[in-house]
């Protein structure tokens, strides 16, 4: 489904390590109508002398969609959440293992909302979980306990409209 950008439905990327994945992203989120994508912390920024660029690698992947997707990076993750919520927008984290996670079949979105991915391997920090208005996950049936991270954002991504 296609979202509205007028929505404002964000797209946070917390420390993904996979340049791959966030150019997926970056592809699927332009597809889907996402307003922007936060990079925080390591995920998929380089550096050219002083200015902040994405890793070439993210850009090839992406195949332009970043072009076309505002974004901005913080080094920071809390006092980007900080940042937002004073804005009056929603913090969802999709998180599996979580006691109080929500099924995303059964979450209704409240907009604007900004929606947080995890570290491929350690997923979202605790003081990160407790700073979200919610928190979702994808009902896995398979032997594995996770999705790849493109693969998960844009299942979740498409479901919450």
């Amino acid at each position: 489904m296609i979202l509205n950008r007028d929505l404002n439905f964000s797209i946070i990327l917390d420390n993904i390590r996979s340049v791959e994945n966030i150019g997926a992203i970056f592809r699927t989120a332009d597809v889907l109508g996402i307003a922007k994508i936060y990079l925080a912390g390591v995920s998929g920024i380089t550096y050219s002398g002083q200015e902040k660029i994405l890793h070439p690698k993210v850009e090839k992947t992406a195949l332009g969609a970043q072009n076309f997707i505002p974004w901005e990076h913080w080094e920071n993750i809390g006092e980007l959440i900080d940042n937002l919520k004073s804005q009056n927008i929603k913090i969802v984290c999709l998180e599996n293992n979580v006691p109080n996670a929500k099924n995303i079949l059964e979450f209704e979105p409240q907009f604007p909302l900004a929606l947080i991915a995890g570290n491929e391997v350690e997923g979202i920090n605790a003081q990160i979980l407790e700073k979200s208005d919610a928190i979702i996950q994808i009902p896995m049936f398979g032997q594995k306990e996770s999705l790849n991270a493109a693969l998960s954002e844009g299942g979740r991504t498409a479901e919450m409209n």
